[in-house]
């Protein structure tokens, strides 16, 4: 079995060469890989980045890749297998955000007419508040009010009525008679 890799064979009439400095390397290559990179990912900047990326893992072990035939051969492979990676998790949360729900359901924003109800019951005296709230919103009867505030019932209807007079003074919604509309 023979290894892939030779090392230099080094012959007495063989020039022997210092292997080049990293800082050689990159200055005279890094452009011509984002550019091969960039052909490949459509993306200068992922390009730059993943030559880059490759680069830092090459100074990071230089002392071994300087001795290869071609070191700039390891830094564009790592590139390239970077590239597909990313490409990879990119493509794979692609298909994840594909299988989520294409539209999501919009809520509609308060009416002007409940901001106003919002707003007038914030101006009621607390107890009339609660009393307004419990019955009309949460449905309650009289009977549960009261036991619920620790009340009479004559208190939760006198808190009603006079809640009620509030906020049909404050809504300008009452009719003729003074009563106010429900709705």
């Amino acid at each position: 079995m023979t290894a892939l890799v030779e090392p230099r064979s080094e012959t007495p009439d063989a020039v022997h060469h210092d292997p080049p400095s990293f800082d050689e390397v990159y200055a005279a290559h890094f452009a011509d890989l984002t550019v091969q990179l960039y052909a490949y990912f459509g993306d200068r900047q992922e390009a730059q980045d993943v030559v880059q990326e490759a680069f830092c893992r090459a100074y990071a072990r230089w002392k071994t890749i300087s001795g290869y035939e071609d070191p700039v051969a390891w830094v564009r492979r790592v590139a390239w297998n970077l590239a597909v990676s990313r490409w990879r998790r990119a493509r794979t949360a692609l298909g994840f955000l594909r299988r989520q729900r294409v539209v999501e359901p919009a809520a509609d924003g308060p009416s002007p007419e409940r901001v106003a109800l919002v707003a007038a019951l914030g101006t009621l005296p607390t107890a009339q508040r609660r009393a307004v709230v419990l019955h009309y919103l949460a449905d309650l009867p009289t009977a549960e009010i009261a036991v619920r505030e620790q009340v009479t019932e004559a208190a939760v209807r006198s808190n009603l009525h006079r809640g009620r007079a509030a906020l049909a003074a404050q809504l300008k919604t009452s009719d003729s008679h003074g009563v106010c509309r429900d709705h």
